[in-house]
């Protein structure tokens, strides 16, 4: 998401809701009142980054042999999608001691300059990188930089690089018994962990890393990774699971939206949606939220996170689909209308394995589980095609500071979101949805879009006049020319 300066087009009363009728702006000569001037990261985004949509690779369960050859044969499918950025959890080999379950986590990690032999082999690796390469494709990888599995050779060879308890036994941070946390006031850690970062750019031609728990890693270090990284590859991309905006100022291309991830389910929960329920049946409870509040959150982060740096919008992922609930159980017929926010908002859409299927289960964690069914394609498949086409062939939804500005129409009803960005001397992107459990008239408070232009759905293809009410989870793409 480009955190952007917030303008007030309206007048209304109180400051929550001077924030709820606000349009984001990139600061242009025809600003008349700024929220916030925040800082602009130093980071240069490549240029091939503004309008890509990332794509996060379950190896493990992507296909019954759970290798990377195997799911090589994927990459014509994906690149019909319009994936771009291909995005793979840890390919590393996995502790055995204190594994959970069969395989364990990929996140506890054995060695951090080998490839785990489960997925294949090195030369695998590569040539479905070069493969990717040649057809459009970037690839990044997770990296794992907080702690490492428990027979980590460093635990042995290096047991100060580890941090210790007061009877100086080795430190497993929260509940993630199968790692042991790093201890980063060791310039010698430091040094071998960029250095392994680096081994991968130079020896798989990796395009760059999502960097596992990155707020719980000084800030410092990945300014100064960053730096050393860039020297290997001059256009790096960095993913931070975090949201941290200080990652972002000098070091990290983008950080993940997780506020609006909470905001997602907090609003389906308050529309009666969510139907998932914890392992011992219990429901997770969320405060109450209306699609308003999209506009409160995006006007925190605007005054928050450096201009100029992105945001990742998700629906589901590897976390949310393994522990928290899928994304029909958490968002239930708000799914499609969350998921084109997730595009048409400011920031980069994420799609998870299986997404594009209506995958509605979730996959084993620490086993071998079913891939999701990739054939015959379905309604989900061309839904996500259409919108990475959308993303790609309007530079109004680009992410950065190359994105155009989020204008809001408010209406008298706080379920209901309406907005626009325009391309530069081109079209114009309306969005249309409802957010809330009832039918609802969509009748404006303040400015309202222009009758007078032809806009087409852009989902079905015809010329229509924008919606003047929306049931339900409803939503609309207009484009206007």
């Amino acid at each position: 998401m480009v955190m952007r300066k917030l303008i007030l087009f309206t007048i209304v009363a109180g400051a929550a809701a001077c924030l709820a009728a606000a349009c984001t702006s990139r600061g242009s000569k025809n600003s008349k009142a700024h929220i916030a001037d925040s800082t602009a990261t130093t980071v240069v985004h490549p240029e091939w980054s503004e309008n890509a949509v990332i794509y996060e690779v379950n190896l493990r369960q992507y296909t019954p042999e759970g290798t990377v050859g195997a799911f090589a044969r994927h990459l014509p499918r994906l690149k019909e999608l319009g994936a771009d950025i291909l995005w793979f959890m840890p390919v590393h080999p996995i502790s055995e001691k204190e594994r959970k379950g069969t395989l364990g986590s990929y996140y506890a990690v054995a060695d951090y300059k080998t490839f785990n032999p489960e997925f294949g082999t090195m030369d695998d690796f590569k040539a479905m990188v070069s493969k990717a390469h040649e057809m459009g494709f970037k690839v990044i990888i997770d990296w794992v930089p907080n702690h490492t599995g428990c027979d980590n050779r460093w635990v042995a060879e290096h047991p100060d690089w580890y941090v210790h308890d007061e009877d100086g036994e080795l430190v497993s941070p929260y509940d993630w018994t199968d790692v042991y946390k790093l201890d980063y006031t060791n310039s010698e850690m430091r040094k071998a962990m960029s250095d392994a970062m680096a081994f991968w750019l130079r020896e798989a031609d990796i395009d760059g890393f999502r960097c596992d728990v990155a707020g719980e890693v000084p800030t410092d270090f990945w300014d100064d990774t960053r730096k050393q990284l860039e020297t290997v590859k001059p256009d790096i991309f960095m993913l931070a699971e975090a949201s941290k905006p200080e990652l972002q100022k000098n070091a990290f291309d983008m950080g993940y939206n997780w506020p609006m991830k909470d905001l997602f389910n907090a609003i389906a929960a308050t529309s009666g949606q969510n139907t998932y329920r914890r392992p011992d049946s219990s429901s997770v409870i969320y405060p109450e939220k209306h699609a308003i509040d999209i506009d409160t959150l995006l006007a925190k982060q605007s005054i928050e996170y450096p201009a100029g740096t992105y945001m990742m919008n998700m629906i589901t992922n590897h976390d949310l689909n393994s522990w928290e609930g899928t994304e029909f159980e958490r968002l239930g017929n708000l799914t499609r209308a969350m998921a084109v926010l997730t595009y048409t908002l400011p920031g980069m859409p994420l799609i998870y394995t299986g997404q594009e299927t209506g995958l509605n289960r979730a996959l084993e964690f620490f086993e071998k589980d079913m891939p999701p069914t990739w054939t015959p394609r379905n309604d989900y498949f061309e839904f996500y095609q259409k919108l990475n086409h959308l993303k790609h062939t309007h530079p109004a939804l680009r992410a950065g500071s190359s994105g155009a500005d989020m204008k809001r129409y408010p209406t008298a009803s706080d379920d209901i979101y309406v907005f626009s960005r325009k391309d530069d001397g081109g079209a114009t992107i309306y969005v249309f949805a409802n957010l809330g459990k009832s039918d609802a008239e969509v009748k404006y408070t303040g400015e309202a879009p222009a009758k007078d232009i032809t806009a087409v759905n852009f989902f079905t293809g015809r010329t229509d006049e924008f919606p003047t009410t929306l049931s339900p989870g409803e939503y609309h793409i207009y484009v206007s020319r």
